[in-house]
């Protein structure tokens, strides 16, 4: 597996090394040791979650609130992604700015996005199964969000307005200057 840190470095790439021949491929989606050595703290996943959806879904941006909050492993097992991650962490120097990629079956890339950030994502092939890795039990009732399509954040979703897909939920969120965020860059919160 190859590591790589971002433009907001928190944020890591992983990139499995796969062995194909005439039957297929296999690699390792994931090995604690090494992604723990190289994050330099312990994440402990103890759920995957699977979500399925059509073209031109967005889900996002989330997060939860700070005795809830959770780091993500996000890959794809079937179609193609545009995860997005923005900072929310207040003082931070890249507070407010995203990492787009492109995640898919194709490429195999994985993102690892640490407690402090806000996760969405948008659909870009006619359907994608989506498997998140979280470090926390989901908490009803602890979520905290921003809408989407915030002029501030200036997020291209790469789907048309025409396509888009949100929940009711996702819809009215408030803008980013509107949500105290609950994180102080630098704090640890693992």
């Amino acid at each position: 597996m190859k590591y790589i840190k971002l433009e907001i470095p928190e944020l890591i790439l992983c990139e499995p090394t796969i062995h194909k021949d005439s039957r297929g491929f296999v690699y390792e989606s994931f090995k604690k040791e090494s992604f723990n050595d190289f994050v330099g703290f312990e994440v402990d996943f103890c759920q995957d979650n699977i979500s399925y959806n059509n073209y031109g879904v967005i889900r996002g941006l989330h997060t939860n609130t700070l005795n809830f909050t959770q780091s993500k492993l996000v890959s794809v097992l079937e179609g193609k992604i545009l995860d997005v991650a923005v900072d929310f962490r207040v003082g931070s120097p890249t507070f407010g700015k995203s990492v787009a990629i492109e995640l898919s079956r194709e490429n195999n890339k994985q993102l690892f996005i640490p407690r402090g950030f806000l996760h969405g994502f948008s659909i870009l092939s006619q359907n994608a199964l989506v498997m998140i890795k979280i470090d926390r039990y989901f908490a009803n009732g602890e979520s905290i969000g921003v809408k989407y399509n915030d002029k501030e954040l200036n997020i291209d979703w790469k789907i048309p307005k025409i396509s888009e897909t949100l929940s009711d939920t996702d819809i009215n969120l408030k803008k980013f200057k509107e949500v105290d965020s609950p994180f102080i860059y630098g704090k640890n919160y693992y």
